[in-house]
């Protein structure tokens, strides 16, 4: 199985640059819409509920630093490990998302339910580290 670095080092690829948040919310949204489309998980690794929207804490770490980062920037993960389904389940993503400001995917992730469930009530300013579940975003994208 390929890993959430694998799937943001294609994003760059492909991008060529964006920001810490962007990159965070394209690879939740090609995760939650490839378990949508009922194809199993592209990563094991999880998302949590933080006050910006989803966020993935393995690649935060790996970029907390940076605004704005580049393909070079992210010295883990191999795109050549996504599979062929994997691959045109992402460009689907970047050619939707891709060109939606940072800002607008953070309000539009936000008001989603995967990310409310997750953060149980808390408001907005909260800090947060409960996993949004694949389950859910599994059932809120599959329904829409």
């Amino acid at each position: 199985m390929a890993t959430i670095f694998d799937v943001a080092k294609y994003i760059l690829k492909n991008l060529e640059e964006t920001t810490n948040g962007k990159l965070h919310k394209l690879c939740y949204y090609s995760q939650a819409w490839t378990l949508a489309w009922g194809e199993p998980a592209l990563f094991d690794e999880d998302f949590q509920a933080w006050s910006g929207g989803p966020v993935c804490p393995e690649l935060y770490s790996k970029n907390d630093q940076k605004f704005t980062i580049r393909y070079d920037d992210l010295q883990v993960g191999n795109e050549t490990a996504l599979s062929e389904t994997a691959i045109e389940n992402i460009n689907m993503i970047v050619k939707d998302y891709g060109e939606t400001e940072p800002y607008d995917l953070i309000e539009e992730s936000t008001n989603e339910d995967p990310w409310k469930l997750a953060r149980n009530g808390l408001t907005r300013e909260e800090p947060c580290e409960t996993v949004i579940t694949k389950e859910s975003m599994k059932i809120y994208y599959g329904g829409l």
